[in-house]
């Protein structure tokens, strides 16, 4: 008589029974830890997630901030800021490091992102992404997808540095951060270096995409299905995951941005990488929702086709002759995205500054 495997939660059944991995959208250590016991095989680190952290655990790290201030004594604000996202992600990815081993590269590590301020520097990119790669043996690193990310994400490549391409909502976007990965692999086999333990994503952020659909229908005063609007980061998904696995493109795609279910349910099945935030997650796990493939299951044609006629930037987005490289940076879910990035590595200084300079006012 056979008995029924019983799994923790909805996604923990998920990276058992499918090749979809998930990751925490996070680096506290409380959530990675409660991701984890789900089966989460990998974490995410930037200013945003740094900042609520520091938010959420502040009476764990102001005795670091302040030995941080002590011990360097010339530092910036922001030069602090960076050294406790970097301290966050060591710590994260300590928790990592068993899961990294027994996967061999593939899974296991802590994507730490890039400063969102160098986004037109492939250089500075390409210099930041080198160091944060030594910060522990399995960091990936997140770089933008703008036209100098793309070159960075290349050259971070050959040079063994396994990536994240960020700020990523489209076809266009994935094809020119494939071609740039495969470019920097075939300069390394050419020269007889390793790939094999190498793991390098590029994530859609979904829900971005959604958003700026959302955006267009009130500033044009436009009238759609508002359901349709909840598809069209899922669609250009679906349709970028097939073409990867045509092509046979040496990279996985991640899931983020998650403003509903979808964006996890309908990408089960693949071998991509579904990234929640902890909330998400816990919705999740409390959930109904049957966990089966749905991966080459296509958006319905009707929703594509109404989005395709009712707004130029989802053509932008789900064709392959979209965007254009030079068109990357003044995509509107690229210029919303980066603002926000930057607006939190402020936020973060800012948090660093009423240490360093404490208000002589507040008693």
């Amino acid at each position: 008589m056979s008995t029924a495997i019983s799994y923790k939660s909805p996604l923990h059944e998920m990276a058992q029974t499918t090749p979809t991995c998930l990751w925490n959208d996070s680096a506290s250590v409380q959530e990675l830890s409660y991701s984890i016991e789900h089966g989460a095989v990998g974490a995410t680190c930037n200013p945003v997630i740094v900042l609520g952290v520091l938010k959420k655990e502040i009476n764990a790290w102001k005795g670091r901030i302040q030995s941080l201030i002590r011990e360097h004594p010339t530092a910036t604000e922001d030069e602090i800021a960076w050294q406790l996202v970097r301290e966050i992600s060591a710590q994260a990815a300590a928790l990592l490091k068993p899961i990294f081993d027994e996967q061999q590269g593939r899974n296991g590590r802590l994507s730490i992102q890039t400063d969102p301020r160098l986004f037109r520097d492939s250089d500075a990119i390409l210099k930041q992404a080198i160091e944060f790669d030594q910060i522990a043996p399995n960091m990936i690193v997140k770089i933008p997808v703008t036209r100098a990310g793309i070159t960075a994400i290349e050259e971070a490549t050959y040079r063994g540095i396994s990536i994240n391409a960020t700020v990523c909502f489209t076809l266009p976007q994935c094809i020119a951060v494939a071609e740039a990965v495969e470019r920097g692999f075939k300069r390394r086999e050419r020269e007889g270096k390793e790939i094999a333990t190498m793991g390098p994503v590029c994530t859609i952020m979904v829900g971005r995409l959604d958003d700026w659909l959302k955006v267009l229908l009130e500033k044009h005063n436009l009238s759609i299905d508002p359901g349709y609007l909840e598809w069209a980061g899922v669609a250009v998904f679906k349709k970028t995951y097939q073409i990867f696995k045509e092509r046979g493109y040496r990279l996985r795609l991640l899931s983020a941005a998650f403003r509903n279910h979808m964006h996890w349910s309908e990408l089960i099945g693949g071998e991509v990488i579904i990234s929640p935030p902890y909330s998400w997650q816990v919705r999740f796990n409390s959930s109904d929702i049957e966990v089966r493939s749905r991966i080459d299951e296509p958006a319905a044609s009707g929703m594509v086709e109404a989005l395709l006629a009712k707004f130029p930037d989802f053509r932008r987005s789900y064709m392959e002759d979209g965007l254009s490289i030079e068109e990357f940076d003044s995509f509107g879910p690229t210029l919303r995205t980066l603002r926000q990035f930057v607006a939190a590595c402020h936020d973060l200084d800012a948090l660093v500054r009423e240490f360093l300079l404490p208000n002589p006012d507040v008693t």
